[in-house]
């Protein structure tokens, strides 16, 4: 699928000019990938490692433009199970358009970033920075997800939570290395930035760009340390959860095992003389009334006992 936009009055605005100034090139068939490398004159490896998830991040300088292959966070969906999916991004910086290339079909120009726009170099740097900035959110998404399943595996006794929190451990672990991969190519795109053609305001905004990615990236590592750190700590918990469970129903079996031992003593017949009351609707009521008590009692003694 292929989008075209123009900047008209600094917004961004999908047309269907043959001439537009941005390029949106979605999952595209091999017909219109070939279509593209032929007309455009790009590299066909480069284009092709746009829609590649496992493509490191990486920039080249061609002849006529500027090829970046940058990270980005996924879209997430339920289907996902807690894990945070990573995609690559192309962007390829022509001396009068920009062809955007994605792996999913989404609005890249929605947000504030994109209500005031100078032309294609400045979106090319704020799709940059978006990328960024998403990054940041689903660390925010994924901190609230941890702090919710720690505490239900605080009373759990099952794997679930603990296969959850595993899931988003991976997660960032993805996480971290997109961003690193991307802070070598915001390096490397500030010291080509006059080849690129880029004005001195453009450098100070890649500057930020820049700070925000190390940001990022000091973020994702603390949480990243943080999930691992704990991980035996939880496993823990839910262990020692389970062990709790399993001395009360050891209470509970000791408890019930005494009095089954007084009841069948002699047999049931002998009811009339344990009790020593001889109406049967009175001597069976207080009969098991008396071998509850026991069991309470025993129940109560165990869990003393297990105190100190």
């Amino acid at each position: 699928m292929i989008k075209r936009y123009k900047i008209e009055d600094r917004l961004i605005k999908q047309v269907e000019a043959e001439t537009p100034d941005i390029w949106v090139v979605i999952s595209p068939n091999d017909d219109e990938k070939r279509w593209l490398v032929e007309n455009f004159k790009l590299d066909e490896h480069n284009f092709n490692s746009a829609f590649d998830p496992e493509e490191p991040a990486r920039m080249e300088l061609e002849p006529d433009h500027l090829a970046l292959i940058f990270k980005r966070p996924k879209n997430y969906s339920s289907k996902d199970h807690f894990m945070f999916k990573v995609s690559s991004m192309g962007l390829f910086l022509f001396k009068d358009k920009l062809i955007l290339a994605l792996s999913e079909d989404i609005n890249m120009f929605s947000g504030k970033y994109f209500k005031q726009v100078g032309g294609i170099r400045e979106v090319f740097l704020k799709l940059i920075y978006n990328s960024i900035f998403h990054f940041m959110e689903h660390l925010k998404v994924i901190n609230m997800i941890a702090d919710e399943i720690e505490n239900k595996i605080t009373f759990s006794m099952e794997n679930r939570y603990l296969i959850n929190m595993f899931t988003l451990e991976k997660s960032l672990v993805y996480y971290v290395n997109a961003i690193m991969s991307n802070t070598g190519v915001i390096e490397r795109l500030k010291h080509s930035a006059e080849k690129a053609g880029f004005s001195q305001r453009s450098v100070e905004f890649i500057d930020d760009i820049l700070i925000e990615n190390q940001q990022c990236y000091r973020q994702a590592s603390i949480y990243s340390n943080i999930f691992a750190s704990l991980v035996g700590a939880r496993a823990s918990i839910v262990s020692n959860n389970l062990n709790i469970l399993m001395k009360n129903l050891n209470a509970v079996v000791i408890a019930v095992a005494i009095p089954s031992f007084f009841a069948g003593v002699g047999g049931m017949s002998e009811l009339y003389a344990i009790t020593g009351i001889h109406d049967p609707k009175v001597a069976y009521p207080v009969f098991m009334a008396l071998m509850l008590f026991i069991g309470v009692a025993t129940f109560v003694l165990i869990k003393r006992l297990e105190k100190h």
